[in-house]
């Protein structure tokens, strides 16, 4: 399916296979975000993370999220995966060794193909991931080296028992209410006086 081996030690069809079982389906969003993913290792000459040697930082919150998950081993739950929800297919990839990190933004347009709305929605699919899957990376992607900062390596803190709820949660996140201290769903809204 992906025409191209930028690894040197990982099978590219092994892992979108395992991107595939990991999203649930094969969908031009995941091939999308797969194909970046591969792409940003290439350039920073880097295998899959073990735990935290990357960070990715993806600007959406959409399909390709889950494929550069299972590509790079960056996850929220090791805090080396971070969502800026803006909506758009982006992706940045670092490697804490140098803090070089690079950035794969989907071209305008490059996936518009002709939209024949009489055509069953899984056809459409399976035509864009084959006009995806045909395409290069070039006509595909704009990549560009940043020098943007790495958000720092993830911490554990302490939990703090919510006066309120009574459930822990971390330290870090607990507000302080007439004395109490609060969780940020008990604390509910923030004051603030900014103008809509």
């Amino acid at each position: 399916m992906y025409p191209r081996d930028y690894s040197r030690d990982n099978d590219p069809q092994s892992l979108l296979a395992q991107a595939v079982a990991f999203h649930g389906h094969y969908c031009p969003g995941l091939l999308i975000g797969y194909r970046a993913a591969v792409l940003s290792l290439h350039y920073l000459g880097v295998e899959r993370a073990a735990d935290e040697e990357l960070v990715a930082i993806a600007e959406t919150d959409a399909c390709g999220v889950d494929a550069v998950q299972v590509v790079t081993g960056c996850t929220v739950g090791k805090g080396n995966l971070f969502l800026r929800d803006w909506g758009k297919q982006v992706f940045l990839i670092g490697r804490r060794s140098d803090a070089r990190m690079v950035r794969v933004a989907l071209r305008y347009g490059a996936t518009a193909g002709e939209a024949d709305d009489t055509l069953p929605e899984d056809e459409r699919r399976r035509r864009m991931r084959e006009r995806i899957e045909a395409m290069s990376d070039d006509e595909l992607f704009d990549v560009r080296w940043v020098d943007e900062s790495l958000p720092e390596p993830a911490r554990i803190f302490r939990s703090v028992r919510c006066s309120r709820c009574g459930e822990g949660v971390m330290e870090a996140r607990v507000r302080l209410r007439d004395g109490e201290h609060l969780c940020p769903e008990c604390y509910g809204p923030e004051y603030t006086r900014r103008l809509t």
